[in-house]
């Protein structure tokens, strides 16, 4: 369905912290590799070809350097907004016809999605409808201006502000999972905002905001375009020739510069229409791919993953204070979000919930983790990822991986040395990079309570 509107764990994320293999019989096999070439048109985009003939099909995943980062003030959410608006028609595509004529086609997989570094859209076809979804990909991505309307942007407004209120507003614990991330970056950095934006943002947003938003940002050089499956080469770049070469090139957007911030400690207390309380924590750590990134990943995973983490061991199992734990870190590039939550058991006060989380950040803290727990949780999130990487396309799936590394490092070839960068972690180097990046003092506390219950005497007092 186009228009997620988060990807607050996307899969690329366990990719990453699933490329330390350890221990001794995973050393020794050998390092995954997505065979491809790589080539730009004469317009700027870039194309990456990677061949598999094991299936009779062909995943096409493009990526916009366009997203909330890029956003002018006053008007959040506007890549999302826009994402949306590329289902309905271009030029020489009806409207409302572009996910009709894929599903008439055989399509899987097939998808629009916003975060805050970048867009994407994505389908698998059958190999035989390739030129199909080359047509349709660059008809939208050159054509699209062309047929843009009050009635359809105000048909997506709608659309885009429902799906806020389900996925935000009316969803249980959605506003403090917003909230957060608010907390978490200045109203100054481009993050601030939500991905899905504000109401009133969106009810801003006219028909020349789209037609110069595709203009800046949906061109080109502004985009990567992955090809993975079976096809023959010589074809495809025929073809990509064919339906991008004469499109105008444009030019590549860089993304804004921000640095991490370092805030001092923010407490928040929401109420909200939940049946239990439930308390988070969030951090601002290190941007992906630099020092600590690879660290705290697999710090994320020990604590907050299955029910083999020491969150769910300790909270849930042994001292049954919480219902439900998880953590998890989302790489960004300018600063990355690692976030840990509890919900209270049924008849549990939240401030227990709250103190034995503390104790658990603490522990991680203090004492340095054996090996064995830092191989268990590189191996779990290795097989994960293994698993995603035999899919064309989708979320994780080889083309996805390739435009992760493509956008973030101008390096498709990157897995292994990523293979590497994993296997190198050391207790001593993830208790190092746990003590700097999930400090108390820079902690991000949001508590939610049951909107008709009596805050407990601490949230009033915490209470903004």
């Amino acid at each position: 369905m186009p228009g997620a509107p988060f990807v607050r764990l996307a899969l690329w994320t366990i990719l990453l912290g699933a490329l330390g293999l350890a221990g001794r019989a995973v050393a020794q096999a050998p390092d995954p590799k997505i065979p491809h070439t790589k080539y730009r048109l004469a317009n700027g985009l870039t194309v990456l070809l990677a061949e598999d003939h094991r299936l009779p099909l062909v995943s096409l995943n493009l990526w916009y350097a366009a997203s909330p980062a890029n956003e002018p003030a006053g008007r959040s959410g506007f890549a999302h907004l826009f994402e949306h608006m590329m289902f309905q028609g271009s030029q020489h595509v009806g409207d409302d016809q572009h996910i009709k004529l894929l599903e008439q086609n055989g399509v899987t997989l097939y998808n629009g999605t916003t975060d805050f570094d970048r867009t994407n859209y994505f389908e698998t076809l059958p190999a035989n409808r390739l030129e199909l979804g080359l047509w349709m990909e660059s008809d939208r991505m050159g054509f699209l201006v062309a047929t843009l309307t009050r009635a359809k942007l105000d048909n997506q407004r709608e659309v885009v502000r429902n799906e806020r209120r389900q996925s935000v507003e009316e969803t249980p614990y959605g506003s403090s999972e917003e909230a957060l991330v608010q907390l978490l970056f200045p109203e100054s950095h481009p993050y601030h905002g939500n991905v899905i934006g504000s109401h009133e943002d969106l009810a801003r947003a006219t028909v020349a905001d789209v037609a110069r938003f595709h203009r800046d940002f949906y061109s080109p050089a502004n985009a990567t375009l992955v090809l993975a499956g079976d096809f023959d080469p010589a074809a495809a770049r025929a073809l990509v020739a064919r339906y991008f070469g004469p499109l105008k090139g444009g030019k590549r957007q860089p993304l804004r510069t921000a640095a991490p911030p370092l805030l001092a400690a923010q407490r928040r207390v929401i109420e909200d229409a939940v049946t239990l309380p439930r308390v988070a924590f969030g951090w601002v750590t290190a941007p992906a791919f630099t020092p600590g990134d690879a660290e705290l990943d697999l710090a994320a995973s020990l604590l907050g993953h299955g029910r083999s983490s020491r969150l769910y061991k300790q909270l849930v199992h042994r001292k049954q204070v919480a219902s439900d734990v998880d953590c998890h870190r989302q790489p960004l590039a300018l600063g990355s979000i690692f976030t840990c939550f509890a919900t209270a058991a049924p008849g549990r006060r939240i401030e227990e919930v709250e103190r034995a989380l503390s104790d658990e950040l603490d522990a991680l803290r203090g004492q340095k983790v054996e090996k064995e727990e830092i191989d268990r949780a590189r191996n779990g999130l290795f097989a994960h990822a293994i698993s995603q990487l035999e899919q064309l396309g989708g979320f994780g799936g080889k083309s996805d991986v390739l435009q992760l590394y493509q956008h973030y490092l101008d390096d498709p070839d990157h897995l292994a040395t990523d293979f590497a960068r994993y296997r190198a972690v050391t207790p001593d180097a993830l208790q190092k990079a746990v003590q700097a990046g999930l400090a108390d003092a820079h902690r991000m506390t949001v508590v939610t309570v049951p909107r008709k219950q009596a805050c407990p005497e601490p949230c009033r007092r915490a209470r903004p």
